[in-house]
């Protein structure tokens, strides 16, 4: 299956469900990192730092990216970035889409969101000059990766078991952002603890929240944990 996973920044998508993405790639899951922006400016990095940052825990997570070089602290909705985002499902053939949960506090994260949301519907469309053939993603998927201080609620967890140590592999692959501002260390933690207590929600080592507003169709219930 053809997986996109949109990041308003580098980072975004393996703090949010670094987890899961590991998981679906060694399932063989044909999964894309697509970031909106490159991150920059941030208080310890800069664009080469931040692309190589991005580019090894991709690697750790056994997926490749491509960032599409939309402004960062300044993204904003607009025709052209939802078609950037519209081309891209096309050329990846995506049958599933994950971008972020609203709300949010983070300005980049909201535009984001709201690109793809209509990039989805903006990828069926004939007769547009848009790259690659017409698809409609089947799936929309929230991921939480907010910067408000809520609990989320989900509509699924996903299990994680095993594949919590690669996410954060992948996350400290971020130097600039995580290893040296002190302050930021403590986010680790924080999202381990997290992993922790959804998993024991499935009665699971570890497991990631995420948010649908159209229903999940199951064929049985025995992929149910």
């Amino acid at each position: 299956m053809n997986i996109i996973v949109v990041g308003p920044h580098p980072d975004d998508q393996e703090l949010g469900m670094g987890g899961t993405i590991a998981r679906l790639a060694g399932q063989g899951h044909n999964v894309l990192l697509l970031d909106m922006t490159n991150g920059e400016p941030t208080p310890h990095g800069d664009p080469v730092t931040r692309a190589a940052e991005a580019a090894e825990a991709a690697r750790i997570l056994g997926v490749p990216r491509r960032g599409l070089d939309l402004p960062n602290r300044t993204l904003t909705y607009s025709l052209e970035a939802r078609h950037l985002v519209a081309g891209a499902i096309r050329e990846h053939q995506a049958h599933i889409v994950f971008t972020p949960n609203m709300p949010d506090a983070h300005p980049d994260h909201t535009a984001t969101t709201r690109i793809v949301e209509d990039a989805r519907f903006d990828a069926k469309l004939t007769k547009t000059e848009l790259p690659g053939e017409p698809i409609y993603p089947r799936w929309l998927i929230y991921y939480y990766c907010t910067h408000l201080r809520t609990i989320p609620q989900p509509s699924f967890l996903l299990d994680i078991s095993g594949f919590a140590d690669r996410k954060r592999d992948a996350i400290l692959a971020y130097k600039s952002q995580f290893v040296t501002p002190k302050r930021n260390r403590w986010i680790i933690q924080w999202l381990e603890a997290g992993n922790r207590y959804f998993g024991s929600r499935i009665h699971t080592e570890a497991a990631e929240p995420f948010s649908t507003a159209e229903p999940l169709g199951l064929t049985g219930l025995e992929c149910l944990t």
